[in-house]
């Protein structure tokens, strides 16, 4: 069997895929067992490779690939490969599609997809022929169901928080849903989930301040003030953040930059394009300010890049997470 996770919920998509990692196996062979395959730049030979291997002391293996739909998507990969034209994409397409009619049994792949795919797509009629749910469509909440969302992922760690609290941590933290779950813990923490969170536990424990360092940090960037840049950076690492969500939250912000870059250009006021991305009007305000620190799109867009090829290199274990961070000040501040 195969399957599709699509959205712009990479927080939805990264629990989904740990979830099918620990039905793989014991703890001791799991690891063995599960390949994570990088779609930008994979091969079909490559997936067909890793596809057939045989699972070691397991019923199944796991094979996950990041990103390779949107790649054959688009039109205006850059460079030789396989997705270079649209006749080579279409190829490459075919191919997988065949490929797919005969998957080992032995093999569950699943493709992570960072955007929602077109339910007319070939692979998403394709998976829909088979038994059982394997088209997950993950979305990212609005800030009008962030408050509900909150209230639903408390439920789930065995608590609850009241509406109006829900409603104060959202404001505090936005969209972020790996800060909301971090928190959430938190609090839950430290009421012992013996009652519900109210809106004072949420000013007593939640604090502005990382959202206001990371802020400074991109706004750093965006002035090229590397001192000023480093010093965010290990402020927030010394407070306690993890370096994995420290790159999360930034790869939100210039996200949200990029949509708002955009946005300036077709003249919308801070509170148009508040409405229109679904975040609250204060955070809006502040990303238009900052948007202004950078030329154009295309250099937030080299960024963003740069940030996703920065979290597979930590991921994959080819560069150490603090590292990565320090040469991405280095780069682009520099």
């Amino acid at each position: 069997m195969f399957f599709l996770l699509h959205g712009d919920n990479e927080f939805e998509i990264s629990e989904r895929a740990a979830d099918f990692k620990q039905k793989i196996g014991d703890d001791s062979m799991r690891d063995l067992n599960i390949t994570v395959l990088d779609g930008r730049k994979i091969t079909l030979s490559e997936v067909q490779h890793a596809a057939d291997a045989m699972p070691f002391l397991a019923d199944k293996r796991l094979v996950i690939v990041e990103g390779l739909l949107t790649r054959l998507a688009s039109r205006k990969a850059k460079g030789g490969g396989e997705a270079a034209s649209p006749g080579a994409t279409q190829d490459f397409l075919n191919g997988l599609l065949e490929y797919l009619r005969r998957l080992p049994d032995t093999t569950r792949l699943v493709f992570a997809e960072y955007q929602l795919l077109n339910p007319r797509h070939q692979l998403v009629q394709l998976a829909g022929q088979q038994k059982g749910r394997t088209v997950i469509e993950c979305k990212q909440p609005s800030a009008a169901e962030l408050p509900r969302w909150i209230m639903d992922r408390a439920k789930k760690r065995g608590g609850s928080i009241e509406p109006a609290a829900a409603t104060r941590l959202a404001a505090l933290i936005g969209g972020d849903l790996r800060r909301l779950d971090s928190e959430i813990n938190k609090l839950l923490t430290y009421v012992n989930a013996r009652r519900s969170i109210t809106a004072k536990d949420v000013d007593l424990l939640v604090s502005e301040a990382s959202t206001s360092s990371v802020f400074d940090l991109v706004d750093a960037l965006g002035k090229r003030d590397g001192r000023r840049a480093a010093h965010e950076l290990h402020h927030l690492l010394v407070q306690g953040e993890n370096p994995l969500g420290l790159l999360a939250m930034i790869v939100r912000q210039y996200r949200l930059l990029i949509l708002v870059k955009e946005m300036q250009g077709r003249n919308l006021s801070p509170d148009a394009m508040a409405k229109e991305l679904g975040q609250h009007p204060f955070a809006i305000k502040k990303i238009n300010e900052q948007a202004r620190h950078y030329r154009d799109i295309a250099q937030l867009e080299a960024i963003y890049r740069r940030l996703l090829e920065i979290e597979t290199e930590i991921k994959t274990g080819q560069t150490g997470d603090v590292l990565a961070l320090d040469l991405l000040v280095a780069g682009v501040a520099g």
